[in-house]
């Protein structure tokens, strides 16, 4: 069985059991909040993630991602941050908005290259082993683990319509969770993940030197430019790892 193959299996066998992408079941708490979130519930979480944006109200289920272009990229260096350079190369590498892979890293492991989780999550990127290996990077290699993430957060903005807010979901919850609720599931600890690192986002983007995020890049998806990379399972959970 081919690679591809068996990393395809394991997430479908992750989705039908309910697992988180860490191999381990879903917590209580996300299972009874996911159960009891309705329309206000949802409704709520488009206006708390509209209020860090800066953006007007949306569906809960998107992203308002004209501060982030259709594919999630921007043009230019991004702001001054632990690893900037490797930062931006890598969100240039994968057409990712190098404000978002900051603020994914800093949810993440708050720039500590040496942050690991008690699953086994390791490096900036809290990538998982398997997941790392899949990607072909050693998490504990600073510029692999930010390659590795912004790779891997492109593939959510490919399978996801360039939604930042869906990508950000599925990076942390997993792709089958944001199939089966057609958007951001309704788990506390992933819409807080989503609206936290759309804040951060959102920070950098301000703070960025002039001109670095005016005009949103548009260029097609690097994966889909040469040999498609393999979908992995989601390197991150946030009942792995957490900065909160």
């Amino acid at each position: 069985m081919s690679v591809d193959a068996t990393v395809a299996r394991v997430t479908q066998l992750e989705a039908m059991l309910g697992l988180s992408p860490a191999g381990a079941p879903l917590s209580t708490s996300s299972a009874s909040s996911a159960a009891g979130t309705g329309a206000s519930g949802s409704s709520g979480f488009a206006a708390q993630l509209a209020s860090v944006t800066g953006t007007p109200a949306a569906s809960a289920t998107t992203d308002p991602t004209a501060t982030a272009g259709t594919n999630g990229a921007t043009a230019g260096s991004g702001a001054s941050t632990p690893y900037a350079a490797e930062i931006d190369a890598a969100a240039g590498k994968y057409n990712v908005d190098p404000a978002l892979l900051r603020g994914l890293i800093r949810q993440e492991s708050n720039f500590n290259a040496n942050a690991t989780s008690p699953a086994g999550a390791r490096g900036l990127t809290q990538l998982m082993p398997g997941t790392a290996a899949a990607l072909g990077v050693d998490p504990s290699v600073p510029a692999q683990a930010i390659e590795g993430g912004a790779k891997y957060l492109r593939q959510q903005l490919d399978r996801f319509g360039g939604d930042p807010a869906k990508a950000l979901a599925a990076y942390n919850a997993g792709p089958g969770a944001v199939q089966r609720y057609g958007g951001v599931p309704p788990y506390a600890e992933t819409q807080n993940y989503v609206r936290k690192v759309m804040g951060y986002a959102a920070e950098y983007r301000q703070a960025a030197p002039a001109g670095a995020s005016a005009a949103a890049a548009t260029v097609p998806s690097p994966v889909t430019a040469t040999t498609a990379a393999p979908t992995v399972t989601s390197p991150t959970s946030v009942l792995r790892y957490s900065t909160t």
